[in-house]
């Protein structure tokens, strides 16, 4: 047994979050070893399967569904599960009851901030902020915001926003964490120069809710958006969230007001009277099958701390960049994810020259990450269920297959 496998060993004895395991459903073995476990490190593309997700499904298929059918509305709670399961998210990113709603996709909700972020300023504030290395849907999203409210759109990195704000701001659409690189961005200080300069910041959390601590309360977040599918575990095409802070809320302008988000839904008035409260950014019928599993599957948060999580994220990928330097020769990949802790998200990406032909490879041998065109291997690191024995299989099975 090598020292890092004896390390993984012991460092997994003494994971408080270890039993969490137990709660999804994980191949047992894989690959042309005997007995070898898959290793899953893409949670950060598509979280594993909490093993109480297909039971609740069943019951809404077979029974809130089958058997009580439009009752369910009432009895079954589909009508309030926007809010309730909005309000179930909450505490992952650090936000109090009433001011998330879950529903539409992050595309969709990303467009409903951002409008609605133009409409809450002053008209003479013409021009948008995009975060320029953003992932490409959110860019296409603001150039149509753009051009729907007659504003200029201007990308820069994240670094360069404080220097580039001014009274010409209207709103700063950002990544909490590069999809890519796995970077961490400065969310307090950069909404905080985003308030100060009077413009409203919008904060897509995809890649950083579930994975670390947020802190849209505390730190004064205006609009914020988010996937459920990756480190929430909520399934493919789970329904995404839009978070309003509870001071605009009176005042958010949706560009989307559909009869789910009217004060009166059942009354059928012509005119739009939005509804109080976060219901506002609701907009047609809820997607109530992936919403309801999406349901299920934060049943695995209860008892967990979001710092717990956290404190294990970066053991993990601190752990993952030290077998990596040991098991692959010096040079042969680079990691672009920073070094320190504040910089950093939950998974680790490395630059390597023949980067698709070696995840293919890995893929076959049970270590699954993905690849990022052109030269990156991605590695997500869900501290509910990857352990270290799995980080140092993942890197000792990477270097014998750069070794060839």
């Amino acid at each position: 047994m090598s020292d890092l496998t004896l390390r993984a060993s012991e460092l997994d004895a003494g994971d408080e979050l270890a039993a969490r395991r137990a709660e999804f459903l994980l191949d047992p073995s894989s690959g042309p070893e005997a007995g070898d476990p898959v290793v899953y490190l893409d949670g950060n593309s598509l979280g594993a399967l909490p093993v109480s997700v297909p039971g609740r499904v069943e019951d809404v298929v077979r029974r809130q569904w089958g058997e009580l059918r439009i009752r369910s509305w009432e009895e079954s709670g589909w009508w309030t599960a926007p809010e309730r399961i909005g309000d179930r998210i909450a505490p992952l990113v650090g936000a109090a009851a009433g001011q998330i709603v879950v529903g539409d996709s992050t595309s969709v909700n990303v467009f409903k901030a951002l409008v609605g972020a133009v409409r809450l300023v002053d008209d003479r504030r013409d021009e948008i902020l995009v975060d320029a290395t953003t992932f490409p849907t959110d860019g296409y999203i603001a150039g149509s915001a753009a051009r729907l409210t007659g504003r200029t759109l201007r990308p820069v990195t994240p670094a360069e926003v404080p220097a580039a704000l001014s009274d010409r701001t209207a709103a700063v659409l950002l990544n909490h964490v590069d999809y890519r690189t796995g970077r961490l961005h400065d969310l307090p200080g950069l909404t905080a120069a985003v308030r100060a300069a009077g413009a409203i910041a919008v904060w897509d959390l995809c890649h950083s809710a579930g994975a670390l601590p947020v802190g849209l309360d505390e730190h004064g977040v205006d609009l914020a958006v988010g996937c459920t599918y990756k480190y929430l575990n909520g399934g493919p095409g789970s329904p995404a969230y839009l978070y309003v802070r509870r001071g605009l809320q009176d005042r958010f302008d949706s560009p989307l007001p559909g009869w789910n988000s009217h004060a009166e839904p059942f009354g059928m008035h012509p005119g739009y009277e939005p509804a109080p409260g976060a219901a506002r950014g609701r907009v047609g019928t809820p997607d109530i099958l992936s919403m309801l599993a999406l349901e299920a599957a934060l049943d695995v948060w209860r008892g967990v701390s979001i710092e717990a999580v956290r404190a294990k994220s970066l053991a993990l990928t601190d752990f993952f960049l030290e077998c990596v330097a040991a098991y692959l020769p010096a040079g042969r990949v680079e990691s672009l994810t920073p070094v320190a802790h504040e910089e950093r998200g939950s998974q680790v990406a490395l630059r390597c020259d023949d980067a698709g032909d070696v995840m293919k490879r890995l893929i076959d041998r049970g270590v699954i990450g993905d690849f990022r065109h052109p030269d990156v291997l991605r590695f997500g690191f869900t501290p509910l269920y990857v352990g270290f024995a799995d980080v140092e299989r993942a890197a000792r099975v990477l270097g014998a297959v750069v070794r060839g």
